[in-house]
């Protein structure tokens, strides 16, 4: 069985869960009856240094901009991070452009929408964050299709989600389309995770 790599970003001051629910679900998928692991997860961030997530939590990211593997799904997560610094932060923005020529799908959590959108990447798209932000993405990025009162925007090879756990929902859809129901179902029921498909 072929393994998706997936990469997810950090940077000082993202939200916790909106790269840590994705992690898990994507971390503890399994084949039924195989126990073969579909996704391997690894954690990026610009400079490959220590990471301060919001409220102190430390992370230590697996690879640099410089050195990770190739990807094939990126998660790009939100929080004051995202939305006050890295869309400001033109390294972050260029890799994210790179990134959307080379992965199979590029996909956001909260306002990790907005470096996307920052990307030029939800042009002309319809897309979704954090329902505190989603005017903002809206005034700053008019070209963008924003979509409310949604916990996830599939747009093919893009998907954008809303707030924190909207992430996790957002993975579960992307797993049963991959993997199909099952797969999805199951790794839900192994975190005790309510999704509907």
């Amino acid at each position: 069985m072929s393994q998706r790599t997936v990469g997810i970003l950090l940077f000082n001051d993202v939200e916790v869960l909106d790269f840590a629910g994705p992690f898990e679900v994507f971390s503890i998928a399994t084949i039924p009856k195989s126990n073969d692991k579909p996704f391997i997860v690894k954690t990026i961030s610009e400079n490959g240094e220590l990471v301060t997530a919001r409220n102190g939590l430390n992370v230590k990211p697996d690879f640099s901009f410089a050195n990770h593997p190739s990807l094939d799904i990126v998660i790009i997560p939100g929080g004051y991070g995202a939305e006050k610094i890295e869309i400001n932060n033109p390294n972050v923005i260029e890799w994210i452009k790179k990134q959307q020529t080379k992965v199979e799908f590029m996909t956001s959590v909260c306002t990790g929408a907005l470096l996307l959108a920052k990307a030029g990447i939800l042009d002309g798209r319809r897309a979704t964050t954090h329902w505190m932000d989603i005017d903002r993405l809206e005034q700053e990025f008019p070209d963008v299709s924003v979509q409310r009162g949604v916990k996830f925007v599939d747009e093919g090879s893009l998907i954008t989600s809303g707030g924190i756990s909207a992430g996790i929902n957002m993975s579960f859809h992307l797993i049963s389309r991959l993997l199909g129901k099952e797969v999805a179902i199951e790794t839900a029921r192994r975190m005790e995770y309510e999704i509907e498909l």
